[in-house]
């Protein structure tokens, strides 16, 4: 079973609860986000629209970033998500460029939120996303494999039940039905990440 995940516009608020639990869940360092929102205003007074887009890797069919990886560092699993083996990582960033969704991150140094000294948590986190090489988001693959019932901590949080993770097949079936689109579908990577979106003008 390859996985994927529904994000329902109609529901999102933009709270963060999602990228602030993805935070606490993985401890990664300043400047690296396995999930963050995006909040745009289109149009003009009066009619004018605000577009909330939760955004994390999309765990693409086609990803360009397994492609150009020159380590294989980068890889797909057979269930469709895309990680990092960091020991392999040489931290060239090709990935990165190659991203069409800038969803990967590099750890420029070993600084925490307090400088040199890192607090316990960081201490203990840290170590799984070593100086010189990429992170991103890997669906919580870790939760995944370890068996648990709902592996992912964006999911879990959202107070408004806006996103939903399960069966790729399932997940698209329910975003056509309801409209549902793929980032930069253009691109040509078939996204596992699929949208609902909101209703215009509200």
């Amino acid at each position: 079973m390859a996985y994927g995940m529904l994000i329902d516009q109609k529901k999102c608020v933009g709270c963060h609860a999602c990228s602030v639990a993805c935070k606490e869940a993985h401890g990664t360092p300043p400047g690296v986000r396995r999930s963050h929102v995006v909040k745009e205003i289109e149009g003009t007074y009066p009619n004018v629209t605000r577009n909330i887009v939760p955004m994390l890797c999309m765990h693409c069919e086609n990803a360009p970033c397994v492609e150009v990886c020159p380590s294989g560092a980068s890889q797909k699993r057979e269930d469709g998500i895309v990680w990092i083996d960091k020991t392999k990582c040489i931290g060239c960033k090709s990935c990165m460029m190659a991203c069409p969704y800038d969803a990967r991150y590099y750890r420029e140094d070993e600084l925490g939120y307090f400088g040199e000294a890192l607090n316990e948590y960081e201490a203990v986190m840290y170590p799984a996303m070593p100086k010189g090489t990429v992170d991103k988001c890997t669906f919580c693959h870790e939760r995944i494999d370890a068996g648990a019932s709902q592996p992912n901590a964006c999911v879990m949080a959202c107070p408004a039940g806006a996103r939903v993770f399960g069966d790729l097949a399932e997940i698209k079936a329910q975003a056509e039905a309801d409209g549902g689109y793929q980032l930069l579908a253009e691109e040509g990577t078939n996204p596992s990440v699929w949208y609902v979106p909101a209703k215009k003008n509200q």
